[in-house]
């Protein structure tokens, strides 16, 4: 027979032997009178039954899929060893409700008071071995047979020790049943000085035992990288199981304590057997942060709970129902706390988990927010930021794919590890929803991912809002450009091929009148006819200068957009206003930008001339990373309030939304008036940069700018 053949059928008869312990605890105590067993002081022997079964069945489970591995012997074994101290102690009970006892009594109680003390030694040997069944190296591994040695000193001290003075250093009382048994079955000749000092050794040992194999699972836990990170997880969410249960035990009442305990153990049997086997059964990261988060609610309102009942047992003449305060008690309980408790239900999980209890306000409050959202970038932070306060998350971003780039709006700091969730629209996806990892407040539900669900919709719509609004900007700034290159290209034809050409016939004309003079009537008609012809040539070529200057300036191909500016404030110059232009790097400028920016300073240095009666005028132009910003500024006497906009300042307006940028007309404290115009260099192009609770956007950065500079008057 094959080793492993051995080993299956070992833990099949351990699993088997324990079942059978467990099922003779309970139709022992199936046997026994309540009313006896109520008054004998002893532990019900199915409890312990049950609790060795929860940890036997995985263990043969482990035994069946990794025999080598010492977690799968020590679960088989300490299931057996509480399966055993159950039935003990129920044939204990058993045989004390017989005259005389049953045989073997005194061997029950023995096994059940000293040898059931060596179950101490399962939990720092489960904490040492688990996931992989190897110690820890070096020093470590001294440190833990100088643990599981010091948790020795408590069980091996027991089994021999007299009883008289294990029962003084316990301070526990003995059980009703304990003065017609004797445990002194194994005994050493030793002082009582020496057994009182071991036992205390052991009493404190024990907890400081513990230090070594909690410091091994940190270690192991902190060091462990994917798979061995996910397993050490169950360990983890064992121990939290296990603690919200023990304070469960302290705030209700004691008959529960069974219970409890079949509780804690079953569920690290379970943890530690799924964590071996098939860690990625589960969402271990959703359940552990589930089980942290709704047991900490839980463990609050029980503990309210506990203290308003404990106010309301303090009450004078509660203990004496006659008087009717013990009623009185109830109704302020029902009529007062009943619902004061739900509020502090309530406030308690919008506390901890935000408004994802209640989905109708998560809902209308991200639809109210978009209504109140002008651009596409402020709809997307409106959505990154109902979405982080619904669902307490530190950090949620919306990124939205477009043309050229993605769009992302941030609201919080960016976390380690973040959990992603595409945003479709109609069967496209069109971005994804970036939530934070690995909080207990992060952990969804199924409810709240149909909630999320409900939310991402909207992200969708919105999502799809701005993506169609960048894509008619980006069309409106393509045909404004496509325009003014057109206009660029039609004027250089104007200019080089048809004014040229009428130039040529104008001067043939005045030669021709030339050769004619002097040749009588028929001359004068002659000239007359081409004098004519003279002005109508003339008329045209105007007219073409006309069409050519207001397709394009040429100044600005002469000259550049600096220039050309300088050239207009010098037509524009008045003895009582200096003007002065500020240019940075302007070379490479977009075609429609270009004609923008000067149609702009061109109208509000009009303006200035004319309405400002100012003494200084200053343009200026900036170029940053995606942006030219054209600035008029003077110190005349501003724009009076109330006076409507004239034509003048709303082209200023029109000029600046064709290319998605905007014109802000401002009149400071000190006087004047700025006119300032940001207008985009490239499409969907915008300045700015990656910032908490904003936009970001994909794009090239544009090289350093060169100042220049040109004083007019």
């Amino acid at each position: 027979m094959s080793r492993f053949k051995v080993s299956t059928l070992v833990g099949d008869v351990l699993v088997v032997l324990t079942i059978a312990a467990t099922v003779a605890s309970v139709v022992l105590e199936l046997m026994v009178d309540a009313a006896y067993r109520a008054t004998d002081g002893l532990e019900p022997g199915w409890v312990s039954g049950l609790a060795g079964l929860a940890l036997a069945v995985p263990g043969g489970l482990l035994v069946r899929r990794a025999p080598r591995n010492p977690v799968s012997w020590i679960l088989c074994v300490t299931g057996l060893h509480w399966a055993v101290d159950g039935t003990a102690v129920s044939w204990v009970v058993y045989s004390t409700t017989q005259d005389p006892m049953l045989p073997g009594t005194h061997l029950s109680y023995w096994l059940y008071q000293r040898v059931g003390a060596g179950l101490l030694f399962s939990l720092p040997l489960l904490l040492v071995f688990y996931p992989d069944g190897k110690l820890p190296t070096g020093r470590w591994r001294w440190a833990v047979f100088g643990s599981i040695g010091a948790t020795a000193i408590l069980p091996v001290t027991l089994l021999f020790v007299p009883e008289r003075i294990a029962s003084v250093e316990a301070q526990d009382p003995d059980p009703a049943v304990a003065g017609r048994l004797s445990i002194d079955l194994l005994s050493l000749p030793l002082p009582d000085t020496a057994w009182t000092v071991l036992l205390r050794v052991g009493y404190a040992a024990l907890p400081l035992s513990l230090l070594v194999p909690f410091a091994v699972v940190f270690r192991r836990y902190r060091r462990a990288t994917g798979l061995e990170r996910t397993r050490m997880r169950w360990l983890v969410w064992a121990g939290v199981v296990d603690v919200l249960v023990m304070l469960s035990v302290l705030l209700l009442p004691t008959s529960v304590s069974g219970a409890g305990l079949f509780v804690a153990i079953a569920v690290t049997g379970f943890a530690i057997a799924v964590g071996v086997l098939r860690p990625r059964l589960f969402d271990i990261d959703r359940l552990l942060g589930g089980t942290v988060l709704y047991g900490a609610l839980a463990t609050i309102v029980v503990g309210v709970d506990a203290a308003v009942l404990a106010l309301v047992a303090a009450l004078p003449g509660v203990d004496r129902p006659g008087q009717g305060v013990a009623l009185v008690g109830l109704l302020v309980v029902l009529l007062v706390y009943g619902p004061l408790r739900n509020r502090l239900w309530l406030l308690v999980q919008r506390v901890v988990l935000g408004q994802r209890h209640d989905p109708y306000r998560v809902v209308s409050g991200l639809a109210e927010q978009l209504e109140r959202s002008d651009s596409p970038e402020d709809q997307l932070l409106a959505v990154a930021r109902s979405v982080a306060e619904a669902f307490r998350s530190p950090y949620v971003a919306v990124e939205v794919y477009r043309t050229g780039g993605t769009l992302l709006a941030e609201h919080g700091v960016a976390p380690p590890e973040t959990q992603m969730l595409p945003i479709t629209y109609r069967d496209e996806t069109v971005g994804r929803l970036i939530l934070a990892a690995g909080d207990p407040r992060t952990v969804l539900s199924p409810k709240d991912e149909q909630l999320l669900a409900d939310v991402v919709r909207q992200a969708a719509a919105a999502a799809r809002s701005s993506y169609l609004a960048a894509e008619l900007q980006r069309s409106r700034e393509r045909l404004v450009g496509a325009r003014e290159e057109e206009r660029r290209r039609v004027r250089r034809d104007l200019h080089d091929g048809l004014g040229p050409a009428l130039g040529g016939v104008a001067l043939r004309i005045d030669t021709a009148r030339n050769l004619l003079r002097g040749n009588g009537d028929a001359a004068a008609r002659a000239d007359g006819m081409l004098r004519q012809a003279r002005e109508d040539v003339a008329t045209a070529l105007a007219d073409v200068r006309r069409l050519v200057h207001d397709l394009r300036p040429p100044a600005l191909d002469d000259v550049g957009l600096a220039g050309a500016v300088g050239q207009l404030a010098e037509r524009l110059r008045t003895p009582a206003m200096a003007t002065r232009v500020e240019a940075a790097d302007l070379a490479d400028l977009p075609a429609a930008v270009e004609v923008a920016a000067y149609r702009i300073a061109s109208e509000a240095l009009t303006n200035v001339t004319k309405h400002a009666n100012a003494t200084t005028c200053t343009v200026r132009f900036r170029r940053g990373d995606h942006t030219l910003v054209v600035e008029v500024a003077d110190d005349g006497v501003g724009i009076p309030a109330g006076i409507p906009a004239g034509v003048g300042l709303v082209s200023l307006r029109e000029r600046a939304a064709e290319l998605g940028g905007r014109c802000e007309i401002e009149c400071p404290p000190a006087g004047g008036t700025v006119v300032r115009a940001h207008l985009p260099l490239s499409s969907g192009a915008q300045a700015g940069g990656a910032h908490t609770g904003g936009t970001r956007t994909g794009g090239a950065r544009p090289g350093a700018a060169q100042a220049a500079e040109v004083r007019i008057g």
